[in-house]
C-alpha cells in the first residue's frame, strides 16, 4: 500500500485536530452573526476577543494597534499595496515603490498593477545568497518613496530576510514598511515591534490553521483605507460579517504556533537537515541558501539533470508530496525565479524541488523519504540525455 507523505507545508498545512475541535460549536450551536443584538450574537464575542489575543500576542502587537481580519494573505497583501497608493500616492503626490524580485506573487503582481497607473516600483535582486541587504534598500530609496514591501521569509527558500534592520531603516527616513511574514509564523521569533513594521500580512493555513481567514496588523495611527466598503465591521476598516469558527480556529492555530516554536526550531530542524545531509550526499545536488539564515523546515533541493515536474512525479507516484515552488504559481513551467535570480544555469533553474516540513512530520516518514528520492535520481539519470556520469 502507498504510503501517504505530506512534505508540501509552505504552500499549505494540514488543520490541528484541536483547534477543528474548538472551532466544532461555531458552525451550527453558535452560529450567530456577532453584529446581531440578541443573544445568538452576543455569546460569540468572548470567544472572538480571546481568539483575536492570542493573535496580539503572537506577533507581539500592542493593544492600540489594529490587527484586523482578512480572508487571507493575498487579501491583506492588496489591500496595504492599494490602500498605501491612495494613501501615500493619490493624495499626497508620492509615486515610488520598493519590493524584492522573489515577493510573492500577491505582491509582485499588485506593484505591477500599479505600475500600468503610473507608480513607480524598484524591484531589489536577490544576491548569490538568496537574499537582499539593508545597503540595496537604502540606496532604492527615494524622497518619494511611499512604501518598502518585502517578506520576512522566502516561500520557496526558506531564507530569512534582514527584516528587522529594513524596518528600522524605514522607520528613520519616514517610509512605510511592510513585510509578508506568510512564512515565518510559527518557524521563527516575530516581532512588530523589534522589526518596525507598519503592516504585516499572515494567513491561518500556513499555521496549521484553517484556510480562507488570514490578518493583517497595522501600526497605531498609521492611516490605510479600505480595501473592502460597506460597514462598519473591524471599527470600519473592513465591512463583511466576521468569520467567526475560522478567527477562533485562526487564534488558536496562532498560540500553538507560538507554543511550538522550540519545537520547530529543534526537532523539525534536525529532520529538515537529515534529509538534506542524505540527499547532498548524491552527486551533483544542490541546497540553496545556508542553513544558518533558513527557516527550520525549508529546503529548495535542485538535481542536475533531472526536471523538477519529472522528480514531483516519481515522488507523487510513491506517496509523496512535494512542489517545484510557490503553489500559487504552480501551473506556470518557467524555471523557478529564485533559482534564475541567484544566478543558477538555464538548466539547474528548471530542477528546483521545494520541501518543506511540518510539526507533524515523522523521523519515519524522512526515512522513506530519503529511501524514494534516491531511487528517483538513480531512475530519471539513467534515462536523461542531459546528465552524463
Amino acid at each position: 500500500m502507498v504510503q501517504r507523505i505530506y512534505l508540501d507545508n509552505n504552500a499549505t498545512t494540514m488543520l490541528d485536530p484541536s483547534i477543528k475541535a474548538l472551532m466544532e460549536p461555531y458552525f451550527c450551536e453558535k452560529f450567530g452573526n456577532p453584529n446581531s443584538l440578541h443573544k445568538y450574537g452576543t455569546e460569540t464575542h468572548p470567544a472572538i476577543a480571546e481568539a483575536i489575543e492570542k493573535l496580539y500576542k503572537g506577533i507581539g502587537a500592542d493593544d492600540n494597534d489594529d490587527i484586523i481580519i482578512t480572508s487571507c494573505a493575498t487579501e491583506s497583501n492588496n489591500w496595504v499595496i492599494k490602500g498605501v497608493y491612495f494613501d501615500e500616492i493619490v493624495k499626497k503626490g508620492k509615486k515610488h515603490i520598493v519590493t524584492t524580485e522573489v515577493e510573492h506573487p500577491a505582491v509582485r503582481a499588485t506593484c505591477s498593477f500599479l505600475e500600468s497607473l503610473g507608480v513607480e516600483v524598484t524591484y531589489l535582486p536577490i544576491n548569490a545568497q538568496g537574499t537582499i541587504t539593508t545597503e540595496q534598500v537604502r540606496e532604492a530609496l527615494r524622497e518619494d518613496t511611499a512604501l518598502v514591501s518585502i517578506m520576512w521569509a522566502n516561500n520557496e527558500t526558506g531564507l530569512i530576510f534582514p527584516i528587522e534592520e529594513i524596518g528600522a531603516l524605514c522607520r528613520q527616513k519616514g517610509v512605510l514598511f511592510h513585510t509578508d511574514a506568510v512564512q515565518a509564523i510559527g518557524k521563527i521569533p516575530v516581532s512588530v515591534k523589534k522589526a518596525n513594521v507598519d503592516f504585516l500580512s499572515f494567513s491561518a493555513h500556513k499555521f496549521h490553521g484553517p484556510k480562507g481567514v488570514g490578518g493583517l496588523y497595522i501600526r497605531k495611527g498609521v492611516e490605510l483605507t479600505p480595501l473592502l466598503h460597506g460597514g462598519e465591521h473591524m471599527r470600519g476598516r473592513r465591512s463583511g460579517t466576521l468569520n467567526v469558527p475560522y478567527i477562533i480556529g485562526m487564534g488558536e492555530a496562532m498560540k500553538l504556533a507560538t507554543d511550538y516554536l522550540d519545537f520547530e526550531l529543534t526537532q523539525v530542524r534536525k529532520l529538515r537537515d537529515r534529509l538534506e545531509d542524505a540527499l547532498l550526499s548524491i552527486p551533483d545536488v544542490f541546497v540553496v541558501g545556508s542553513r544558518e539564515n533558513r527557516v527550520p523546515n525549508t529546503t529548495l533541493i535542485s538535481v542536475r539533470g533531472i526536471e523538477g515536474e519529472a522528480m514531483l512525479w516519481d515522488l507523487n507516484k510513491a506517496g509523496i508530496a512535494a512542489s517545484t515552488g510557490s503553489a500559487c504559481a504552480s501551473e506556470d513551467l518557467e524555471a523557478n525565479p529564485v533559482m534564475v535570480a541567484i544566478g543558477a544555469d538555464k538548466e539547474l533553474a528548471h530542477t528546483a524541488i521545494r520541501i518543506s516540513l511540518s510539526r507533524f512530520t515523522t523521523s519515519e516518514e524522512i526515512d522513506y523519504t530519503i529511501e524514494v528520492f534516491k531511487k528517483a535520481v538513480g531512475r530519471l539519470r539513467a534515462i536523461s540525455s542531459s546528465y552524463e556520469n
